[in-house]
This record gives structure tokens, C-alpha cells and sequence, in this order.
């Protein structure tokens, strides 16, 4: 695997010697954006970290980030990640279609670095340099992850939840909606 994916959209306004700053207008997709930026305002280096987290259990798990039926509750992909991972069955979130085309240990590792990015607190994440380092090292010691941020932890009615397939024949598929 070899991540080519960065910026989430916060490079752009960054002091060009700063890592953190403070916005009073918060842009972007709730379920990606890390929660101090989406509660506070305030985003960091570490920001994009806790987007490509996200989007790293998708491409692993080929769910989206948002509630679905298919998990029988309310938890957002974070939610139910962190569940697997607290009960040892992580390699329940591998996606079918992968299967067989990585080896599990892959897999499994890309979740671990995964649910690292998106920890709750942005000190815990790992800068996007160590993202790259564990995940290509297979020999590297990963510590184990914190609480997540589960900003969409709840979603508000279970019953307007449908279940959606994002992978299919190896492919990843990225809806975009409109504003």
C-alpha cells in the first residue's frame, strides 16, 4: 500500500510558520473534520492526520464513516472500529473484497495506524511523516490507541440510516454532496 493521499484542505491557511491555528468559520464534512476543528474552530498539522484516519478506515473497512444498519446500532465507523479494536475482533472490519488480494497483518496494521490518527486528543496523533513510517515498516512497534474522537458517534434517527456498499470489485467509491 503506499498513501499518496494528504490535505484536507487546512494547508491553505496555515501561517507558513505556524502548526496551529484558529478559524471562526469551520468548513468541511462533519465525520472527517477532527473534533476540536469542528467544535472549536482550532486546527493543527494534526488535523489533517485525524481527515486521513477517517478515510483510512473506509478504504479498509469499505464502509462510510456515517451510522449505518449494518453495525445494528448508532455508531459511526469510529464507534464501531474502536469497539472491534477493545474486543480483539478488528478483522471483522476488513473489507470482503480485500480479502485474500492483502494479507490480513496489512489489513490490520492500516487499522491500528488508522484508529491512531483519529484519537480524540490532536497531541495523541502521530504527524502524517510517522503515519507514512508505520505503515510502510512492518516492523515497527505501534502503541496502542486512545479513545477516538467520536464527534458523530450518534446519529440522530435509525431508521433513516440505509445500508450502502463503498466497495465493489476492488474499487473505493467517494460520494460527493453538494453544500
Amino acid at each position: 500500500m503506499n498513501p499518496k493521499i494528504s490535505d484536507f484542505g487546512m494547508a491553505r491557511i496555515f501561517d507558513p510558520k505556524g502548526t496551529q491555528s484558529n478559524t471562526k468559520r469551520v468548513v468541511g464534512t462533519y465525520g472527517y473534520m477532527a473534533p476540536e476543528y469542528a467544535i472549536a474552530g482550532i486546527f493543527s498539522v494534526k488535523s489533517d492526520v485525524f481527515s486521513y484516519g477517517v478515510l483510512l478506515l473506509e478504504i479498509v473497512s469499505g464502509m462510510k464513516n456515517a451510522g449505518s444498519q449494518r453495525r445494528g446500532n448508532s455508531l459511526s465507523l469510529l464507534g464501531y472500529a474502536w469497539e472491534l479494536w477493545n474486543e480483539g475482533r478488528c478483522h471483522e472490519l476488513i473489507d470482503k473484497s480485500l480479502r485474500g488480494r492483502w494479507p490480513e497483518s496489512v489489513a490490520l496494521r492500516c487499522i491500528h495506524v488508522s484508529l491512531l490518527c483519529v484519537q480524540e486528543q490532536a497531541a495523541d496523533r502521530p504527524f502524517m511523516t510517522e503515519v507514512l513510517s508505520m505503515i510502510t515498516n512492518e516492523n515497527a512497534n505501534l502503541p496502542d490507541p486512545k479513545q477516538p474522537g467520536l464527534l458523530s458517534l450518534l446519529v440522530s434517527n435509525k431508521n433513516d440510516i440505509t445500508e450502502e456498499t463503498c466497495s465493489l470489485n476492488g474499487l473505493s467509491i467517494t460520494n460527493l454532496d453538494g453544500r
